[in-house]
C-alpha cells in the first residue's frame, strides 16, 4: 500500500502570516515573492521545516493558492524537492453555500481514496463533516494556528495519525 498524502498549505502553516508583523518568529527567515505585479509579498519560512516534513513518511503535495509557485519560492528556501500539487482552477476562492472551504472537496477529489491529512489554517467542522461524508478512508484534517505555524505539537499530531490510521 502507498503512504498517505500530506497535504500542505503555505500560509498559515508554513508561513506564519498572522504572527506580530514587526517580529518574525525565532528560527524563520524572510523572503520578498513578487507573485503578481506589484508590492512583493513578505513570507516568513523555517528552514528545518523541509527535513521535518520528509521524516514524516507521507507523499507530500502542495495544497495551496501558490499552486506550482510554492516549487519555485517555497521548496527551496525550506529544503524540500519538487512537489506535486493540487490544481484548484475555477474554484480558487469559490465560496460555497454549505460553508465548506474551497479547497476541500478538490483536495477529496484529488485523494482518490488514499489516506491523507491536511495541514492548513482555515478547515472548520464543515470540512471534517464533507471528509467524513465523502471520504472512504482515514483523514486528518489539521489546524495549525496561523501566528505561530507549525510547530513540533503539529508534527506529533501527523506521526501519530500516520502511525494509528489502517492503510
Amino acid at each position: 500500500m502507498s503512504r498517505p498524502l500530506l497535504f500542505l498549505d503555505v500560509d498559515g502553516p508554513l508561513n506564519p502570516w498572522a504572527a506580530q508583523p514587526e517580529r518574525r518568529p525565532e528560527g524563520y527567515t524572510t523572503i520578498r515573492v513578487a507573485l503578481r505585479p506589484g508590492r512583493p509579498l513578505r513570507v516568513w519560512l523555517n528552514p528545518s521545516h523541509g527535513r521535518s516534513l520528509l521524516a514524516l513518511d507521507y507523499d507530500l503535495c502542495w495544497a495551496t493558492t501558490w499552486m506550482s509557485a510554492a516549487n519555485r519560492w517555497i521548496a527551496p528556501v525550506i529544503g524540500l524537492p519538487e512537489l506535486p500539487y493540487v490544481d484548484f482552477g475555477d474554484n480558487l476562492f469559490a465560496e460555497r453555500p454549505d460553508g465548506v472551504h474551497w479547497k476541500t472537496a478538490t483536495i477529496v477529489e484529488y485523494a482518490k481514496g488514499r489516506p491523507f491529512a491536511w495541514v492548513d489554517d482555515e478547515q472548520s467542522e464543515a470540512d471534517e463533516a464533507y471528509v467524513a461524508d465523502h471520504h472512504p478512508t482515514a483523514a486528518l484534517l489539521h489546524h495549525v494556528n496561523p501566528r505561530i505555524g507549525l510547530r513540533e505539537p503539529d508534527f506529533t499530531a501527523l506521526r501519530k495519525f500516520r502511525e494509528a490510521a489502517v492503510f
